[in-house]
Formats: structure tokens, C-alpha cells, sequence
């Protein structure tokens, strides 16, 4: 009789499918087991994904240009016709909320974006070599901090000029200290651990025990970061956008529609209470996400 012959590569294939098929499973009962101890959280998600979906498909969606005029409706209350009414220009403020959306997710992902990795970089190789690199990267980031946010935001943003982009640098200048500060001091506590330094002993690259070790075990407080920084970027592009050196008109941004309905808001406060409520609602969501996120990445912090 022949001996039975086992494919290495089917076996391989097999044990693979098996893996993918764990993480499935454990990845579905993370999400009923946060549904259910922070349904506030759930609600959150539901309301940003509807709001990415309105960003993505914003052209299908808004009935009308969000920069086109009509001359026939001037400050139009809402109607049929114009759900939100109509701006000082005969705009359709449905339509530009609708549009203003893509430009807050996109301040907010690209900020957000930016700031993790820069932060993340800055953090791992501060905490992990130390010494000189430690003071000189931690020193940069006291003279970024020392500065409130907001004015520093304003400055670079009025120094390099009204622009989507110009917006985003200057929030990823802002915000890149305090990812920075939390992967270092998690980077401080990994470092010292005992299997990090059996890894070390037995010639392991810092490059393999940052990303092997270090990396996976920092992700919850990063995650958490992230979803609360994403709230503060669109309210600080709002902000520029309202001062007039953010995003630059004829761009439909929530900040730029509040800074041009300020001159009617007792005759038309549909100009107002509109991208106000979306501005607020958005943040709000990011908000409640970050602190659901805590309580349930590390019950300890939950008050």
C-alpha cells in the first residue's frame, strides 16, 4: 500500500481559511458585545457612515449646484422646491450641506490621517531610542503645544493662504503633538515589558519589535484619539472657514455658509440653524464615539 501523500500548500491554504474564519467570528462578537454595552456608540456609527455615504455620493444626492445662482430665489424660505431655502445668492442650502460634508470628511480623514502617522513616528522613535532624539523630538512638541490650537492653526493658515489643503497642513501641524505624546508614553511602558525584552535578547530589530509588539499594543488608545481629534478638525476648519481663511468660497463649507448668514439671521435664520445643526451633529457623533470607544477598549477609564 502507498503511503498517503498530504500537499503541503493545501494544508497551508486550509489552516489559513481556518485563521480568516476565527477572525470573522471574533470580529462579529466584538460588534454585538459593543452594540450592546455602548449602544450610544452604535448610534454614532450609524449616523457617520450615513454621513460618508451623503459625502460620497453627494452629486446624485443634492438637487441642485451647490454653487449655481438663482436670481428668481433670494433668501427663499424652505419649500418644496428648496427643502432648506435658499442663501443671499439664491443658493440651495440643502445642496450645500450635502457638498459641505465631503469637505469636513476630508479636512477631518486627511488631518487625522496625517497626524497619526507623523505622530506615530515621532512617538515610537522618542520613546524607544531615547536619549537625545527623546529631548529634541519632546521639545518640539512643548513649542507646538505651548501654543492654544486655534491660534496656531490661524496663523499658519493665514500665513500660507485660504485653501482646502492649507487647512489640512495647518491642523496636521496642530494636532501631531498629541498623538505624538500618547504613542510615546505607551512606547515608554512596551519597551520595559518582559517579552519585549526576550525579544531584544535573543536579536530582535527595534524595526521588528515596533511593528511585531509595540504597534499592536498601542492601537486602542491611538483608535481613541483619532475619533476624538476627527471632531475637533471640522469644528477648526469651520472655524478658519468662518474667519475667511479656510476653505475659500465658492466652496459649499459649513464654516463659510455660517460666516455669510450671520448678516441674516433675523430675516432668514434657515441660514443658520441648517449648517449649524449639521456642523453639530457631526462633532457630536465623533464625540460620543471617542468616549464609547474608551469605556469599551478600557473599562477601567468608564465613569
Amino acid at each position: 500500500m502507498g503511503q498517503l501523500q498530504i500537499d503541503p500548500d493545501s494544508h497551508l491554504q486550509t489552516k489559513q481559511s481556518i485563521l480568516r474564519h476565527a477572525r470573522l467570528v471574533q470580529f462579529a462578537q466584538d460588534c454585538k458585545r459593543f452594540i450592546k454595552t455602548q449602544p450610544i456608540g452604535a448610534i454614532s456609527i450609524i449616523f457617520i457612515l450615513f454621513v460618508i455615504v451623503i459625502a460620497i455620493f453627494a452629486p446624485l444626492i443634492a438637487p441642485y449646484d451647490p454653487v449655481a445662482q438663482n436670481r428668481e430665489a433670494f433668501l427663499a424660505s424652505p419649500s418644496a422646491s428648496h427643502l432648506m431655502g435658499t442663501d443671499d445668492l439664491g443658493r440651495d442650502v440643502f445642496s450645500r450641506i450635502i457638498h459641505g460634508s465631503r469637505i469636513s470628511l476630508l479636512v477631518g480623514f486627511a488631518s487625522v490621517g496625517f497626524s497619526m502617522i507623523f505622530g506615530i513616528i515621532f512617538g515610537v522613535v522618542s520613546g524607544y531610542f531615547g536619549r537625545w532624539l527623546d529631548m529634541v523630538i519632546q521639545r518640539l512638541m512643548d513649542a507646538i503645544m505651548a501654543i492654544p490650537p486655534l491660534i496656531l492653526a490661524l496663523f499658519i493658515a493665514a500665513l500660507l493662504g485660504p485653501a482646502i489643503q492649507n487647512v489640512i497642513i495647518a491642523l496636521v501641524i496642530v494636532e501631531t503633538p498629541r498623538f505624538a505624546r500618547i504613542v510615546r508614553g505607551e512606547m515608554l511602558r512596551i519597551r520595559e515589558l518582559n517579552y519585549v525584552e526576550a525579544s531584544r535578547s535573543v536579536g530582535a530589530s527595534a524595526i521588528r519589535i515596533i511593528w511585531k509588539h509595540a504597534l499592536p499594543n498601542m492601537l486602542a488608545p491611538i483608535i481613541i484619539l483619532a475619533s476624538l481629534a476627527f471632531g475637533a478638525s471640522i469644528i477648526a476648519e469651520a472655524s478658519l472657514s468662518f474667519l475667511g481663511i479656510g476653505t475659500p468660497p465658492p466652496h459649499p463649507s459649513w464654516g463659510l455658509m455660517l460666516s455669510g448668514a450671520s448678516r441674516y439671521m433675523e430675516n432668514a435664520p434657515w441660514l443658520v440653524l441648517f449648517p449649524g445643526l449639521a456642523l453639530g451633529f457631526c462633532v457630536l457623533a465623533f464625540n460620543l464615539l471617542g468616549d464609547s470607544l474608551r469605556d469599551y477598549l478600557d473599562p477601567k477609564l468608564s465613569s
